[in-house]
């Protein structure tokens, strides 16, 4: 069906004639050829987003619809692979057209030459259904690729085919109660529809990301939804690479929507040299990369969204765990901010249309714990961790209030911390988890039965830290007590020794769970023995400078298969403790 543009302004343009089409279709603008997406219907008019630089385009130029929502393609060739915001894979578009991504370019999504090796868990005469596994292709060294049944179809296999076959190839026959339905590798699904599941959980295990500020005191589950909202400048992205690097996840879908291209530049340089912490592999070879960077089209910013968190749902329908950033939602709220005001539609609060929460709300309802459609019980996770970038770290903006509404992870990072080189500069004053009391059970069991006691007793040190610093400020540390005075050298401990992370070190950058709870002990064990001692008339000055504090500092650069040094600073914090002479005046 053919149309003829009546409109253009920016990314959206207004066509005729389009009476037949329906809403978010796909359609071919202009003998170039642009992908644009229908947004609005009204009579036989249809406003299109354009996901493609739209200057020269002028009235009387036709539009073709092609009849079907904008979908994506999923099949082996995903993993490792770096797309734009439409699934566009960047590299063969680099390889075929140059640097820069001209107009109009058609290339398929997907590798449709590379033959895989298909291997059956089926064979002729088995009944399956929806979403079963026909068979798998070894994907990468990490990655298990399985081949699923498309949904919506179901009977009996009348044939498989083992052996190479590209993905556009049959691998089986099924027969079902329309007839006989050949399979191939490949299927479609459209973005904006979230694939179905047989029951959404209730998330019950953490996420282990190796960051102790996250694990310890604001954990997020497997299958929960969390936010880092903070200024520019500090590391909201350093965080998202960390969690993407060493996050207890199969599968990492990164989504770089709106940012700068440096940072997709970053991931695209560290990724295929860091090693999987698991299997020693290129982390590159578990991870989908979209790169939809501030210098393209803006429209395209929301079609990314969908593609990541659509290809992050049909990976977690194999089984397996997922976590997916993107890397921010602030700029794809400016992206439909402008098409909202393009459209004319009534403006919400600083101009962003008043759909803006629910349109966030259905993002990050995508995420969580599910069983499969499958006939065996399969379980699989998608963990959504959004990016906001409030301008100036204002979180009283729309955008931030909005995700704070459905999010139930708030890591809020703090501009002060980041001047002062404390990263990851997480607030802990502000931050909150509302998965902590769940997982609570979990830590006891897995972690340490003493793990929620050490988290209340960092939280509580941290927090009376607040309130002695504004006494301090007023009439100087001189007049505490000397026990408040050891409060403050606790959380100082805290602060400079545990939360305080190198990113960048090749030790520090990743804390197991149980080395972490080592850590916080030591230092827990120097609060508690230290008041006693107090107590007991030992002086202070030679208690807040024992020799092994110098080593509970550098605890965190021990390697993890060390970590039994833990043990022996404990055993040294003792003996220390008990050589304190009571005697001496308290100085």
């Amino acid at each position: 069906m053919q149309g003829k543009i009546v409109k253009v302004s920016g990314p959206l343009i207004v066509a005729e004639n389009m009476a037949d089409s329906k809403m978010y279709d796909v359609v071919r603008v202009s003998e170039k050829g642009l992908i644009g997406e229908i947004i609005e219907l009204r009579g036989d008019k249809a406003s299109i987003q354009v996901y493609e630089e739209t200057s020269g385009l002028g009235p009387g130029e036709i539009v073709e619809s092609t009849g079907v929502p904008l979908s994506v393609e999923l099949a082996p060739g995903l993993i490792g692979g770096i797309f734009d915001g439409i699934q566009r894979p960047l590299t063969r578009i680099a390889e075929k057209y140059g640097d820069r991504i001209t107009r109009g370019i058609a290339v398929d999504h997907l590798d449709r030459e590379t033959k895989w090796e298909f291997v059956p868990l089926v064979k002729q005469g088995d009944t399956v259904a929806a979403g079963d596994f026909l068979g798998y292709v070894q994907e990468t060294p990490i990655v298990c690729h399985k081949i699923m049944v498309p949904y919506g179809v179901g009977g009996k296999v009348k044939a498989v085919f083992a052996g190479a076959h590209t993905i556009t190839e049959t691998i089986a026959v099924i027969e079902t109660e329309t007839g006989e339905r050949e399979v191939q590798m490949l299927t479609r699904w459209p973005v904006r529809r979230g694939r179905p599941y047989r029951e959404k959980m209730s998330p019950d295990m953490p996420m282990i990301t190796g960051q102790r500020v996250i694990d310890t005191l604001f954990p997020i589950a497997r299958g929960g939804v969390a936010a880092v909202p903070g200024p520019f400048g500090s590391g909201k992205t350093v965080v998202q690479h960390q969690l993407a690097k060493w996050a207890d996840a199969d599968i990492i879908v990164y989504i770089g929507c709106g940012e700068r291209g440096n940072e997709m530049t970053d991931v695209l340089n560290e990724f295929p040299e860091l090693k999987d912490p698991k299997t020693g592999e290129p982390l590159m070879k578990r991870t989908v990369l979209i790169a939809n960077t501030s210098d393209m089209p803006v429209a395209a910013r929301e079609a990314s969204i969908y593609t990541g968190i659509t290809i992050a749902e049909y990976f977690r329908d194999m089984g397996l765990n997922v976590a997916i950033m993107a890397d921010s939602t602030s700029r794809w709220a400016e992206a439909l901010r402008e098409m909202s005001g393009r459209l004319e539609e009534m403006p919400g609060e600083e101009g962003y249309p008043a759909y803006l929460s629910s349109r966030l709300a259905e993002f990050y309802e995508r995420a969580g714990i599910v069983k499969t459609l499958a006939s065996e019980e399969r379980v699989g996770s998608v963990t959504a961790i959004g990016a906001v970038s409030p301008a100036g770290g204002d979180l009283s903006e729309p955008v931030a209030q909005a995700t704070l509404r459905i999010v139930k992870v708030f890591w809020g990072l703090s501009a002060n911390l980041a001047y002062k080189r404390h990263f990851p500069a997480i607030d802990w004053l502000v931050s909150y988890s509302l998965y902590a009391d769940r997982l609570s059970a979990w830590y006891t069991k897995n972690a340490a039965p003493d793990f929620n006691e050490l988290r209340a007793f960092a939280i509580r040190i941290l927090q009376e830290e607040a309130e002695l610093e504004e006494i301090v400020r007023l009439v100087g540390a001189d007049s505490l007590s000397y026990e408040d005075r050891l409060t403050l050298e606790t959380a100082k401990s805290i602060r400079e020794d545990f939360l305080h992370q190198n990113a960048f070190h090749e030790v520090d950058t990743y804390t197991s769970i149980g080395k972490q709870c080592k850590m916080l002990r030591l230092i827990a064990a120097f609060h508690r023995r230290g008041l006693e001692a107090l107590s007991a008339g030992a002086p202070y000055n030679r208690l807040v400078n024992l020799p092994v504090r110098e080593k509970i500092g550098r605890s965190k650069y021990i390697e993890e298969a060390d970590a039994a040094e833990l043990d022996a600073i404990a055993e040294e914090l003792k003996r220390e403790l008990s050589e304190l002479d009571g005697g001496e005046e308290r100085v």
